[in-house]
């Protein structure tokens, strides 16, 4: 089984180097590198949470906000077609676009996925 780890509110991705016989991952969702490893899994877990702290107060000293992994807005480019459908059903549930996309986006990450820890 494969999840990603998570520590708050930061992810990472993990792989393991059969050649050096360890762990390593990288936090996602941000362009500032910030990486960890360790020998075992505690040791990986520990790595990557030390990690997150550490990244925060560094960002913190040089008196800059840490890059969010999760900004709450994107943008999607959909054919015309889909757009318009799209904006006929939030219209006929009386809904913003906006608010119509939320709740379709909520819903569909709500299944659970293999490769996505549960929220």
């Amino acid at each position: 089984m494969t999840k990603q780890l998570t520590y708050k509110g930061y992810s990472a991705t993990v792989e393991f180097d059969l050649e050096d016989r360890l762990f390593f991952g990288r936090v996602n969702g941000i362009s500032d590198i910030v990486t960890f490893h360790g020998d075992s899994a505690d040791e990986l877990i520990q790595a990557f949470e030390q990690a997150v702290d550490g990244y925060l107060a560094m960002s913190e000293q040089l008196g800059r906000a840490p890059q969010s992994p999760h900004v709450r807005r994107i943008v999607v480019r959909v054919p015309p077609d889909v757009h318009a459908r799209a904006a006929a059903l939030a219209q006929i549930e009386g809904k913003s676009l906006d608010l119509w996309a939320q709740e379709v986006l909520v819903q569909a990450t709500s299944r659970p996925h293999p490769m996505v820890a549960a929220p």
